[in-house]
């Protein structure tokens, strides 16, 4: 399985899965579908109200807006919804960076432009053939703006994640963990997730080396790296219930 690694905020890398050709295309033809759906539900309001057999200018001036959003739809979502569009945030995909940032608005442009060599002037069958071949699964947009579209996970609210309830007799090891946000545990969370899915040591190393300098704590000797965050996790979840 393909994957490329991202840096979150604390410096701390984070492999995702790249999307594959199969999650593009339904993406795609979600964006689509809702496309044809919107358009059928105004035709039948239209011919409901014979505002079709009018042959006003509003109603050019409607199907020239209704053009124009579909032709615009893609750059449009993917700069203001993060990398997503509808079809993309239903199937857990979203543009990124090849270098894992978020891409800036000249890299959404660009890959927006190419839509004309990857899917109008070769059928599809240019935008298909390079996202099959290519390493990182880019579409001939992608390869020219630097951007590929990643797998991610939806959205967690900090309730939902997997804490125990807290326990009235348990007694926190680090009191420092109060320094600490939600985001911060969100991001212990991932990377407690992530170890356990690809056994990779070094994001829990990474991640307790960063969490100890954070809140000037040592890791007691009789305490490995992953006992250690699983540990910061109950103490947050101590005391932010203790709070509450």
């Amino acid at each position: 399985m393909e994957t490329i690694k991202v840096s979150t905020s604390q410096h701390v890398d984070i492999d995702y899965a790249v999307a594959g050709l199969g999650e593009r295309v339904a993406a795609r033809l979600i964006d689509f579908g809702l496309f044809v759906i919107v358009f059928l539900i105004f035709l039948f309001f239209f011919t409901l109200t014979g505002f079709v057999d009018s042959g006003g200018t509003t109603l050019i001036v409607l199907l020239v807006i209704y053009a124009a959003g579909f032709v615009f739809y893609d750059l449009i979502c993917e700069i203001f919804m993060n990398g997503q569009s509808i079809g993309k945030r239903l199937l857990k995909i979203r543009v990124i960076s090849l270098d894992g940032s978020q891409a800036t608005l000249g890299q959404y442009f660009m890959r927006w432009v190419f839509r004309i060599v990857d899917f109008t002037l070769t059928s599809w069958v240019g935008g298909l053939i390079c996202v099959a071949v290519t390493e990182n699964k880019q579409r001939i947009g992608d390869l020219v703006a630097g951007t590929t579209l990643i797998k991610t996970e939806p959205p967690t609210a900090f309730n939902q994640i997997a804490f125990h309830p807290p326990v009235e007799e348990y007694t926190p090891v680090f009191d420092a963990v109060h320094h600490l946000t939600d985001k911060d545990l969100e991001l212990v969370h991932e990377v407690v997730s992530t170890y356990y899915k690809t056994g990779n040591h070094t994001l829990i190393y990474q991640m307790a080396a960063k969490l100890s300098n954070h809140l000037q704590i040592a890791i007691p000797e009789n305490m490995n790296e992953l006992n250690f965050l699983e540990t910061i996790v109950k103490d947050y979840n101590h005391i932010t219930a203790r709070i509450d």
